[in-house]
């Protein structure tokens, strides 16, 4: 359904499912549409996709549904959705279907589409590599690519025959390759020379419920045993601010030596000498402003013997995912206790030129995920539509750690 032209690239539906999917389509849109003026969109996209000029079917929220239960009520309105949004596909004649996240939705969708004839592409890979490997063979039948954002993620597909196009991390293109700690704290209204601890205890309420005492109780253990030492704690909410607040009064040592700020994640952490966080985007987030980190988590005992059983993966951190090798130390479980905590972050705090090497580690690592991801996924659409052979992706860029 491609146009007269193979390298032409004239009609492109796209279905993103919530706000990052936006960011990403947005951006994605952009770059097609630098290269291909006359190019039109259509499918599901938000504020930032309506921008850009995206004729949305539905609004971006009409996906955004969390938890077994919440699907399982809303299974039915899906299901019309999708079927809706197959006719209207189909009608519409795109070059190209392309799912932005939400594989639950949109790999069913592009499967859907790809056996009527429209090339299929999915935009960020689910977590197919840590667990249910199995589900890959359905997404080999959904996609004519899977575009990815991490090198290890390409080099499990290519393993698995699926065709795919590591294109960078939109991440590491937005944040700089060299920081300014002192501006940081300066900003941050911590103008110390003295170390700095920023502590990340999560973004959910539910976080805060499993880690937010144990990291406070780790800090205060670290700053009786430093008194020099300073604390950066962001709140991601001002709900999370109100439940952090509620666990202050608990942690006298930390009175005078704490700084609670509204947002300002990243900033927290450039300033930092180290890092204490929960598993997820934030590891990476750490990585790509260059600071050593230890990544702890906990979970309800029935969710973590199930994920035991269904993780296939040596490690849970992105910075040791991307690196294939242990950078980053993880504390899961009856680990992340406060004793063990504070122990491996004293150790860290005491090592500076073990601190100052993983700095430019992940330097190089931030160097090779800093690829002008949507140019390079506007890139391989363009392929696809056109016919021929995606652009080069898994071989490592100069700096980048490669997948083994």
């Amino acid at each position: 359904m491609g146009g007269d032209e193979g390298s032409v690239v004239r009609r492109v539906y796209l279905v993103a499912g919530e706000l990052s999917g936006d960011i990403l389509g947005a951006g994605l849109m952009r770059a097609l549409k630098a290269r291909h003026p006359d190019v039109e969109f259509r499918g599901i996209g938000g504020p930032r996709m309506i921008e850009e000029g995206i004729e949305s079917r539905f609004p971006l929220e009409t996906l955004s549904v969390m938890g077994l239960v919440e699907v399982l009520r809303h299974l039915p309105r899906l299901v019309g959705v999708r079927r809706e949004l197959r006719r209207d596909a189909l009608a519409w004649q795109p070059d190209i279907m392309i799912g932005i996240d939400a594989p639950d939705f949109n790999l069913g969708l592009e499967r859907q589409l790809r056996e009527a004839g429209v090339t299929t592409a999915h935009y960020v890979s689910p977590s197919v590599w840590a667990w249910r490997q199995g589900r890959v063979k359905g997404i080999a039948r959904s996609v004519d690519a899977m575009l990815t954002f991490l090198p290890f993620e390409a080099a499990f597909y290519a393993r698995h025959r699926v065709p795919v196009a590591f294109v960078g991390h939109p991440l590491a293109d937005e944040l700089p390759l060299e920081n300014d700690r002192a501006a940081a704290r300066a900003a941050l209204g911590v103008a110390t020379t003295a170390p700095v601890l920023a502590v990340l205890p999560g973004s959910r309420a539910s976080e805060i419920r499993f880690l937010g005492e144990t990291f406070l109780a780790a800090a205060e253990r670290l700053c009786a045993a430093r008194p020099e030492l300073r604390v950066v704690i962001p709140a991601a909410t001002p709900q999370r601010r109100d439940e952090l607040e509620a666990l202050f009064t608990a942690h006298p040592a930390l009175a005078g030596r704490l700084t609670l700020v509204d947002g300002k994640a990243r900033k927290a952490m450039v300033a930092a000498d180290a890092v204490l966080l929960a598993s997820g985007t934030a590891a990476l987030e750490a990585m790509l402003c260059h600071r050593p980190m230890l990544v702890a988590y906990r979970m309800a005992p029935a969710t973590h013997w199930l994920a035991k059983k269904l993780v296939k993966t040596e490690w849970i951190s992105l910075p040791n995912l991307i690196a294939r090798e242990s950078l980053v130390p993880e504390l899961i479980q009856e680990e992340a206790n406060p004793e063990t905590i504070s122990e491996r972050l004293g150790e860290m705090l005491d090592d500076a030129p073990g601190r100052e090497a993983l700095e430019a580690r992940f330097a190089a690592m931030h160097a090779g995920l800093q690829r002008d991801a949507s140019r390079r996924a506007a890139e391989t659409i363009e392929a696809l539509v056109a016919g021929k052979p995606l652009p080069a992706s898994v071989a490592p860029a100069r700096g980048e750690e490669a997948a083994s």
